[in-house]
């Protein structure tokens, strides 16, 4: 379970480099300026901003659980 959780937490950890979370319209605009450094910021922020939520949720689960247990 340990290896499991550990795992898991690599993956989330490494899935935002790869995900695209631009809308369309956002994804034209910024692409039709010709700053690519810009749409590559631009999608990092929306994607970090999307995973922390997920991220705290997931940790009070996590504490949840365990006290749940103990």
């Amino acid at each position: 379970m340990r290896y499991t959780i550990l795992l898991l937490t690599f993956v989330f950890l490494l899935v935002p480099g790869l995900a695209e979370a631009q809308c369309a319209m956002c994804r034209a605009v910024l692409e039709s300026e010709g700053s690519e450094a810009a749409a590559k910021g631009i999608n990092n922020g929306i994607v970090y901003l999307m995973a922390i939520p997920y991220l705290l949720v997931a940790g009070l689960f996590f504490f949840i659980y365990k006290k749940m247990k103990a």
